[in-house]
């Protein structure tokens, strides 16, 4: 009756290959030169014809902003147009009297562009819109609202414009 059983690793020991066959055997994936595509051609030349098809393999090639947004995405009146009806059915927009009070920022838009052309009257209120796009609104008998933040931005700027203005104005009657 056998009491202990000696470890086949114990036998082994000297053997070098510790009975895994090639002595460079048995050492995970540092075996086949490491994981994925690594030693595909940095170095050995056997191995670029797989790799030359994948023109971006080699090198480095721009980059990508995570977790960036577009912080005023747009909407065109032609899509406004299109989407009233639904959009009052869901209580996105108000109807009142003739005119269509849209919010929006409620829609998940920034900014008014001009594309398309208003049928109705529309009440838009907005962070920014194009001037097209406010002179078309206003021509259908509309209006378009730029919210707080914004327009007081816009107002400074025209106000520093008029400034310069009339300094230039001042210094060539001198």
């Amino acid at each position: 009756m056998p009491t202990n059983k000696r470890k086949k690793n114990s036998r082994m020991r000297g053997s070098g290959s510790h009975g895994w066959g090639s002595k460079k055997s048995h050492r995970g994936t540092g075996r086949k030169g490491g994981a994925g595509f690594s030693g595909t051609g940095k170095r050995a030349d056997q191995m670029k014809p797989l790799i030359w098809k994948n023109k971006e393999f080699f090198g480095k090639h721009g980059f990508y902003p995570h977790g960036s947004k577009q912080r005023n995405p747009a909407v065109n009146i032609a899509y406004i147009e299109e989407n009233l009806e639904k959009l009052l059915k869901e209580n996105l927009i108000e109807k009142n009297g003739d005119r269509y009070i849209i919010d929006l920022k409620k829609l998940g838009f920034g900014k008014l562009l001009a594309e398309g052309t208003p049928k109705h009257k529309l009440v838009i209120t907005c962070e920014s819109a194009s001037s097209s796009a406010e002179e078309k609104i206003t021509a259908a008998g509309g209006e378009v609202l730029i919210s707080g933040a914004v327009l007081a931005k816009k107002l400074k700027s025209e106000k520093q414009g008029t400034k310069e203005i009339e300094e230039g104005a001042g210094e060539e009657e001198e």
